[in-house]
């Protein structure tokens, strides 16, 4: 027999169980108090609720306590109501093991047995000094007052020998809070008048509610008439006998997998199948099929012959494969590269032993089991490339086949993410924008794109786009990378014009020996090339723009940008300016004018690389047509420079000077420095970018821009080079 409180509906209740808890009731309340007053507390709405903590002191009783040598009695401390209360408590008394209970105090007392539970002793549970205590000889039903000190004695405790011939009990404690210990031995010997004889015990049946059989079997314990005044012998038999019941529902709880229902029976739940013991049993084996029942432990009904809640034998028949579950041991649908995947596979029918399981991990690897069962404690399979992979699984046998499927990310962590954009676009046209993630993946980023004041992201899967700018001026431009619960951003600012020009420039080899390949050092190299190109052309900086690539080796863009006070009127003249200022920095760079200090004695030369009209944009439908122009063009650098090599001593405005060691090696060409001793550019030697676009406007209304071309720039740009 077990007791319990338990939460119902917020209140605490407390419950009796025979079975081991298979089944759970109510305490019954007395019928009357101590005072013999009806309590008028009928179940289920009001019932006996007890305090059930175990004493942690030796040496007081607590709220409950009970003895093996006094089967069926019971003494706590509680309370009759709806629910278990610290305050109206009481002491209740059973003497057939909680079918019925009796009110006996209606205050908290310590109760301990006496005479191996022949005798109850009762101390009141308080903080005053006492000097009586009870005595029972009846199970509770009258109790007789006496007095143990003539003065009154804060109890601390009490001490007895158990399960002894001793009939001395020792009261301890203090007549005041200042005073020594005192120590009072009582000899309670003097209740009784004999030796207790056969005709001195009676018998009693343990029962639940009348039935009883309990835990499988009917027990008869020997008790002593509740009244008679004769000492227990120390070794009385208290169970008299015992014997079997035969077996019923009640001595079985439900097995695994299976429900009690309302009408006591069990049947299988809802995620439960039970003929799943069939998949690990091979084809004229048998196995124990489970009924939906257990015999209770330490139950010891007798089962009949063919009792209806033992397993019963099962021939297992072929089956094919059904059912086939494919998971990983955690669960996720994601792992990191280079770790231990688990994969778990799980069968509900099918026969296991000639089941053979094949697993695809999707990366071109397979393996193959011969059977299920090699498989229970997982497959383990470790990736080494990002992306998601298609991992199929499938059992087969002589009967059929089944196959599950998943799909796993493979990622890793995204250590840093660069934007790479142009620095200029051309309004209405489509621009190409790529986010690059290191290390590289594959299809497991999801990629935010944030345009401007734009209130929603464009939401992609693969790292590049194609977006038109609609408005002219400085639009900002953010991606970010999602990777798991990692959030990586890059920003660029792309400048928005109807039209611009661009050169492609290069470096000298130097510089890429000095490269870190870092944003801020770029930035850096920006500044310092755009400031040497403004100052020898002339062009306001605001106009020229610079764009270092990552990498080596180190390139860069020059982006020409119209003026912006130009009227919208003027767009014909302004695109002819770009045109004029894009020849002067073909002829600079080509000449190496545009250099700079990197460090001492560290001078790096800028180049020209290619022409192009916008990077990473396609402002000309006709591919054709740049193309030819590309061509002409490059041809007619090849006619005049063999023009140049050919008669460059006739020619008035280039200036020779020859050396015997020049004219052995006329392959060396020696490039302008800093501290060269020939002639310098100086920038007073360059025009207004103002004083060029009227020249060469000048030229073109007269109709001979090629000859004032040519002019303007012979003019002002004098061969630097040692021939």
């Amino acid at each position: 027999m077990y007791l319990a409180n338990k939460i119902v509906d917020n209140h605490i209740k407390t419950f009796i169980t025979y079975n081991k808890g298979q089944t759970w009731a109510l305490l019954p309340a007395p019928t009357t108090d101590v005072a013999g007053n009806n309590l008028h507390c009928i179940l289920p709405f009001c019932s006996l609720h007890l305090h059930l903590e175990m004493s942690e002191n030796p040496y007081r009783s607590g709220p409950i306590t009970s003895k093996n040598s006094v089967p069926g009695i019971i003494v706590a401390t509680g309370n009759t109501g709806t629910e278990l209360s610290s305050t109206n408590l009481g002491m209740f008394i059973t003497s057939d093991a909680g079918n019925s209970w009796r009110q006996i105090f209606d205050e908290e007392y310590n109760i301990w047995f006496l005479d191996n539970g022949g005798a109850l002793l009762a101390v009141l549970h308080a903080t005053k000094p006492l000097r009586q205590l009870w005595i029972s000889l009846d199970e509770g039903k009258k109790w007789d007052r006496h007095s143990f000190s003539m003065a009154p004695l804060y109890v601390d405790g009490v001490l007895m020998e158990p399960e002894s011939d001793n009939h001395i009990i020792t009261f301890f404690g203090h007549i005041s809070y200042r005073s020594e210990w005192q120590l009072i031995k009582i000899d309670y010997k003097g209740l009784f008048s004999r030796r207790c004889m056969d005709g001195d015990y009676q018998t009693w049946y343990l029962h639940n509610k009348g039935e009883l059989c309990v835990m499988g079997e009917k027990q008869i314990y020997m008790k002593r008439r509740p009244g008679n005044r004769c000492m227990l012998a120390q070794d009385y038999s208290r169970i008299y006998s015992s014997e079997p019941c035969l077996c019923t529902a009640y001595d079985f709880e439900c097995d695994y997998g299976w429900e009690r229902q309302a009408d006591g029976m069990c049947s299988p739940a809802f995620w439960f199948n039970p003929n799943g013991a069939t998949k690990s049993c091979s084809f004229s084996q048998t196995f124990l099929n489970s009924t939906g029942y257990r015999k209770v432990l330490s139950n010891n009904c007798k089962e009949r012959g063919r009792n209806a809640y033992s397993p019963k034998r099962v021939a297992c028949h072929p089956r094919a494969p059904q059912g086939l579950h494919l998971s990983t041991s955690h669960g996720e649908l994601s792992a990191t590269i280079g770790n231990n995947v688990t994969f778990m596979i799980h069968l509900d029918k099918g026969e296991s032993p000639s089941t053979s399981i094949q697993l695809d991990f999707g990366d071109g690897i397979k393996i193959t089991y011969s059977n299920l069962s090699r498989t229970d404690d997982g497959i383990k399979h470790i990736y080494r490339m990002t992306g998601i992979y298609r991992v199929i699984a499938t059992a087969e046998n002589s009967l059929g086949s089944d196959s599950s499927t998943l799909f796993l990310h493979i990622t890793s962590p995204v250590d840093r993410v660069y934007l790479s954009a142009p620095i200029v676009a051309i309004r209405e046209k489509a621009t190409n924008l790529t986010a690059v993630v290191w290390p590289s993946h594959t299809r497991t980023l999801t990629f935010f794109w944030w345009f401007e004041n734009s209130s929603e992201p464009i939401i992609t899967l693969d790292g590049s786009i194609s977006h038109m700018f609609l408005r002219e001026g400085k639009n900002r431009v953010t991606v970010q990378v999602a990777s798991g619960s990692t959030i990586l951003e890059d920003s660029k600012v792309i400048t928005v014009k109807e039209f611009f020009r661009s050169l492609l420039l290069s470096f000298s080899p130097a510089l890429d020996e000095h490269n870190p390949d870092i944003p801020e050092w770029r930035e850096d190299i920006t500044r310092v090339v755009r400031r040497a190109l403004s100052q020898i052309s002339g062009v306001p900086e605001n106009q020229l723009m610079v764009s270092l690539y990552p990498g080596l080796p180190t390139t860069a863009e020059l982006f020409i940008l119209p003026d912006e006070q130009m009227s919208s009127e003027h767009k014909k003249r302004s695109d002819e300016a770009l045109d004029t200022i894009s020849d002067i920095f073909v002829t600079a760079l080509n000449q190496g004018m545009i250099q700079f200090e990197l460090k001492a004695n560290i001078r790096i030369i800028v180049y020209m690389t290619q022409q192009t009209l916008a990077p990473l944009v396609d402002s000309n439908s006709i591919h054709s047509g740049s193309a030819m122009l590309m061509l002409i063009s490059v041809v007619f650098v090849g006619v005049a420079a063999f023009f140049i090599y050919k008669f460059k001593r006739k020619i008035p405005w280039i200036h020779v000077e020859t050396e015997d060691r020049h004219e052995k090696d006329p392959e060396v060409i020696s490039t302008v420095g800093q501290n060269d001793a020939m002639s310098k550019v100086k920038l007073s030697d360059f025009p207004s970018q103002k004083e060029l676009m009227e020249k060469e406007l000048e030229g073109r209304s007269r109709g001979g821009f090629g000859r004032n071309m040519e002019r303007i720039v012979t003019r002002e740009f004098p061969n630097c080079t040692n021939v």
